[in-house]
Parts: C-alpha cells; structure tokens; sequence
C-alpha cells in the first residue's frame, strides 16, 4: 500500500471574492500535494469554504441576497479561481453540508461533552466582528485588534465555553518534544511563549438570536457552535468522522494543515486541545507561512487593500501567477505583491529566462539531434528534494532559476551552435546534455508550474522546438 498524505488549506469565509492572499495560500497547499503524489505517496487534499459565520450572513444582508443564494455564488467563485489557478484539490467541503460536515461536528462536541471540557457561562469579553474571535486585554494593541486595527465590541453573553486552559501544559510539551510540529521555528516560539503565558478557556458557542445561521448545539438549540467545533472540525468531517470510520481510519491525522500565521492561535492550541479532549491522534504538522504585503500591510478585504488573482491570472496566465507566488514570497516570512513586480518577474525570470532558454535548446536539439534524448531517471537534485519535503517551496523555486541559469551560462561558455560545425561530436554532446538538463528542468517545476512542466517534457520528447514562446514579453 501507498504511504498516504494528507493535506488542508484553510476553509475561508465566503462573505467576499477571495484575493491573492488567499490564492497564495492554496497554491502553496497544491504545490506540496503535488510533490507528495511525485514522491508516490496516496495524496488526499482539502479545500473548503467556512460558511456558518456571522460575518457571511451580514455580507448577504448587505448585497440585498438570501444567504443561500449568496453562498452558492461566492463559492462557486472560490472554484472557479482554484480551477484557473490549476489547484488539484480532492475535496471542497462546505460547513453547511448537513451530510458531509454536521456528523462530525456534532460528534465532536459530544466528545468534548463526555470528557468533561464543556460548560455553560456568562461571558463578557472583547469581539472583534471581523476575526470573529473574542481577544483578552494582553493580545489587544493599543486597545485594538491586533490584526484590523480596529475597536473592540463589548460583548455579554450565555455561552457554552470549553476548558482549554486545561491543555496548555500538555500543548507545551508536545509541542517542545516534536510530537507537534509547527513551522517555522519563529512560529513554534511564537505559541510556546502564549503556551507559557497561559491559555484562557474559550467562548465555544453564541446565541442562536446573534448568530442564526450555523450548527445548533446538541441538546441547546438556543445557541449554535461557534467557528471552532465547526470550522476546525471540517478537517476530520471531510475524511469521515461522524459518519465513515473506515475512511476516517485511512486518512487522519493530517499529515499537514496549511494556514497564514493570523491563524496559528486557532490551530497550534485551540484545535489540538480539542483533539486532546476528544483522546484523538493530532495532526503532523501545522505550517503557518507569512502575509502577502500590499502598501505594506496584510492584503485584507476589511482594510481593502486586495489584489484580484483572476486579474493577474488573465494577464500573465496561471502558471506565471503560480511562478510569483511561490519564488517571490517567501515560504516562511511576509512578502509583497504588486502588479509591476509581477509584469517584472514575467519578463525577466520567465519570458527572456525560462522560455527563451526553452527555445534556444530546443531549437539546437531538433536541428542537430536525430532522435530525441532518453531521460534519466532520478536527476532531481537532491537539494530541491530536501526544500520540497521541507515545504520550502521558495528555496525550492531558487534552486531550479539556479539551474536556468547554469544552463545559460553553460551555452555562453561553449556555444554548441557553433561548435557542431567544426566538431559535430561533440557539439551533439553538448546539445544533447543540455536537452537533457532542460528535461530535468521541467520534471523540478512540476508541482510549481504544472502546465509548463508539462510543455517542456512534451517538447524534449518530441525533440521539437516550440511553435510559439512559452511567455510572450508584456510591454
């Protein structure tokens, strides 16, 4: 049997049209899926929309729409740009699903119920309506959000809490013994030092009159689960918890859960606490990459401040866009995106560099070689392997420009085009390494640009030089 993988991207709300935040996200999430297929192992995939939020049914009131209709729209923009983005998803799972999602969510909570971890309490806490998360005092900035900057609602509610200041020791530990892994280590030092403050226990429903649309909470259909029994849970509902226990067998834990480092609270401590509750394995990894910087903040619908990745997409095709996202942000640390840096990288790293090295190989190797070249197997450097299990998807990316490179530099030193005509030997052998390197090429950039991986393996097995440029210069 296969080594099974198993991966998530964050479920985002569908209150609007996602931006190049969100597309970087989950271009990285298929990147590392698939590697993990190349590297043969069973690979399972999950993307998915985080319907049942306050903030969704306020953005359908706003549009004048029924929330259905609202859902089934954004959604299906979600799709519609994962499709044009080339995302190999498995799964898209919606937290509305009522025979997909609610099982699991439902079990859970009982779970959580049977161990004794969920209590009914009046609260009165800060709320933040764009995080949709009650902050402390000590995580607020300057009195605000610590991520929108905005003021805090004074909320006093009954609501049904669970106890996850029970788990911070245990958390610490697996945490600092490796058993948990988050990445980077600026991240793992990031929630080892709120794990050393202390975890609060947290608000685990709302009041079904100031969130009516959501999970009733077993038992109590006068409050309905908050974000964390719902969303979180969709991880295990998607592969069968509640209702499939052999697929949930086959599948969980996750071997990698994909998330902005906004993020890393909600799954670093409050989503592996609930595991710990409920006596389940935790996932492998928790992998919290930078923000996409635009005008130097957090790209952010509520600040808007967005980059629209079907605009770019439409311009410089997926695959360029896919290019940018993976080589220019860095894997593990904020990055900026504007339209200019991307029209610059597609000029000079992929028009004048990738495909102008495509072409000018190609265009030696159908001219002089009479068949094509045999590619070898295993020729991916070792290096690009180590970033890739690393999900070092930027090192990764650095590594095969590292090779276009030598690969020019190999043609300016020996000029095999003239060679050939004074020494065809070894002209032909010059040629037909670099035809063969150009293959291996193409195989590296498979999980980053598939489509272009896939031109460039045709074409060195056709041994025919490409009708047209990969990547047509933009003016």
């Amino acid at each position: 049997m296969k080594e099974k993988f198993y991966i998530t991207s964050p479920i985002f709300y569908p209150n609007a049209v996602l931006h190049v935040g969100h597309a970087y996200t989950i271009t990285v999430c298929d990147a590392i899926a698939r590697w993990q297929k190349l590297s043969g192992k069973e690979v399972y995939f999950l993307a998915g929309a985080d319907e049942n939020a306050g903030k969704v049914a306020k953005a359908a009131e706003a549009a004048g729409n029924d929330i259905e209709e609202h859902l089934e729209a954004i959604t299906d923009a979600f799709k519609d740009l994962y499709a044009k983005l080339d995302i190999s998803y498995d799964q898209f799972i919606r937290t509305t699903d009522k025979e997909v999602h609610w099982p699991g969510a439902i079990a859970l909570w009982q779970k959580l119920v049977e161990a004794g971890d969920i209590e009914k309490r009046t609260y009165s806490g800060l709320y933040c309506p764009q995080c949709e998360a009650f902050y402390t005092e000590k995580e607020l900035i300057e009195g605000k959000c610590p991520l929108h900057g905005i003021e805090l609602q004074k909320l006093e509610e009954e609501n049904y809490f669970f106890k996850l200041s029970k788990y911070t020791q245990i958390l610490k530990e697996k945490i600092e013994s490796g058993e948990f892994v988050v990445l980077p280590d600026t991240r793992k030092n990031e929630i080892l030092a709120q794990l050393e403050r202390g975890l609060e226990d947290v608000s685990f429903s709302r009041p079904v009159k100031s969130v009516p649309h959501g999970i009733p909470v077993p038992g109590d259909p006068s409050q309905v689960m908050y974000v964390w029994c719902d969303a979180l849970t969709s991880y295990m509902s998607a592969v069968g918890y509640g209702r499939d226990e052999e697929m949930f067998e086959k599948w969980w834990p996750a071997d990698i859960h994909v998330v902005g480092k906004d993020i890393l609270r909600f799954h670093a401590a409050i989503w592996p606490a609930m595991l710990l509750s409920a006596g389940l394995p935790l996932p492998k990894v928790v992998m919290a990459h930078g923000f996409v910087l635009s005008g130097g903040q957090k790209m952010s619908k509520s600040v808007g401040n967005t980059v629209d990745p079907l605009e770019l997409i439409n311009e410089f095709g997926a695959d360029a866009v896919r290019y940018y996202l993976l080589r220019k942000i860095p894997s593990f640390e904020d990055g900026t995106l504007t339209y200019d840096l991307v029209k610059d990288a597609y000029n000079g790293d992929l028009a004048n560099g990738l495909g102008n090295l495509v072409s000018r190989v190609l265009t030696m190797s159908e001219k002089n070689l009479s068949a094509p070249v045999m590619p070898e197997a295993n020729t991916i450097p070792e290096a690009f392997i180590e970033a890739m299990n690393r999900f070092d998807l930027n090192r990764a990316a650095n590594i095969v420009w590292e090779r276009i490179g030598e690969l020019d530099k190999k043609i300016q030193d020996t000029e095999p085009f003239k060679l050939v005509k004074v020494d065809e030997e070894a002209g032909k052998k010059i040629i037909t390494e670099l035809a063969l390197e150009l293959y291996t090429v193409g195989r590296m950039l498979n999980p980053l640009m598939p489509d272009t991986s896939k031109k460039i393996k045709q074409l060195v097995k056709a041994n025919k030089k490409p009708e047209a440029p990969l990547f047509l210069r933009k003016d």
